[in-house]
């Protein structure tokens, strides 16, 4: 009787289970259906339908992403149907691009944080449906291109610029955003690679933030609780600089602390001009978007295409700001 009981559970909860899967499943081909029906009702049915899948919808990174290649559309008489999690999810991630290949779109731009996200686009290559890869890369898969930063140049032109900047001298804590994500890794791999040739510069703590500026903080502070001779940081993702200043400035430590972080948000933008972080490694995620369109159509179209597409990063320190507007003044 026992074990009837534990059987009937097991198959309630599979069969639970299976029905949220394919609610789940209805309700993404639903949001399809419905958006398509939107960029058509203006007459002209587009000539393809490409899905874009990011990282995270509420961030300003993406969000850049998403409208350069949103711009194209008009261009290229296309659809771009721009997903993502709400808050930085590979498994949802997963599932959108699931969705996509069911959908049978024409083409698939896709983040891919891991490696559990190559057999899914070679499962979409075999069905005939063309994928490269944006902000993150899938080098072992069969997708046609990346576009992107070159993740391990820019941690080299960050720990480049902190050598510098510090004379050679310093402590450092890092706070990355995900330890599983592989641009991260490569970010922090390309830092170390430089700061180890440096004899006056150690690493003496490293945590992850979840790319969440609350995380950050964090584990900034408690770096600093754990290492007070720390007298830099180094974040790679777009929060975790924020994070890191907060806490610094919870123990009296911005004056005293070497900040650089990725991207150039207004956030980030006003820390800078503050002087509360020292530098940014600038990305250009309006031109991934952008780009990406183009050299998906062209992928369509049988031409052929290099398969790596580096987007340029550039280090932002406050005199560039101040050039900047200096510039803008002149014009206006």
């Amino acid at each position: 009787m026992k074990r009837t009981s534990i059987i009937y559970i097991f198959l309630s909860a599979s069969f639970i289970l299976a029905l949220g899967c394919a609610v789940y499943f209805y309700n993404q081909a639903q949001k399809y259906d419905e958006k398509l029906v939107t960029a058509t009702s203006n007459g002209s049915s587009p000539t393809y339908h490409f899905a874009l899948i990011g990282e995270e919808m509420d961030h300003v990174y993406w969000r850049s992403v998403g409208e350069g290649a949103k711009e194209k559309e008009a261009e290229y008489n296309v659809f771009i149907e721009y997903e993502g999690p709400k808050r930085s999810n590979p498994e949802e991630q997963l599932k959108l691009l699931d969705m996509a290949i069911k959908s049978k779109v024409d083409g698939i731009i896709v983040q891919a944080l891991n490696d559990k996200f190559t057999p899914l686009i070679n499962q979409a290559v075999d069905q005939g449906i063309p994928v490269m890869t944006v902000d993150t890369d899938a080098p072992e898969s069969k997708r046609s291109a990346y576009i992107g930063t070159d993740n391990y140049e820019a941690g080299r032109l960050a720990g480049n610029t902190l050598v510098k900047e510090t004379e050679g001298k310093a402590t450092v804590g890092i706070i990355t955003g995900r330890f599983a994500n592989a641009h991260h890794q490569l970010r922090i791999e390309g830092f170390k690679e430089i700061l180890e040739k440096t004899e006056g510069i150690e690493i003496v703590a490293m945590e992850e933030s979840n790319i969440d500026r609350v995380g950050a903080e964090e584990q900034a502070y408690k770096m600093l609780r754990e290492h007070p001779n720390i007298t830099a940081f180094y974040g790679t993702s777009t929060l975790d600089g924020v994070g890191i200043t907060a806490a610094a400035k919870k123990l009296n430590r911005l004056d005293d602390l070497y900040v650089i972080t990725f991207d150039r948000s207004d956030e980030n933008v006003q820390l800078l001009q503050s002087g509360a972080i020292n530098a940014l490694v600038e990305q250009q995620p309006y031109q991934m978007g952008n780009r990406s369109v183009e050299i998906m159509m062209d992928i369509i179209k049988g031409k052929p295409v290099e398969e790596m597409h580096h987007t340029d990063a550039t280090i932002i320190r406050k005199s560039d700001l101040l050039y900047e507007n200096a510039q803008e003044g002149e014009t206006s």
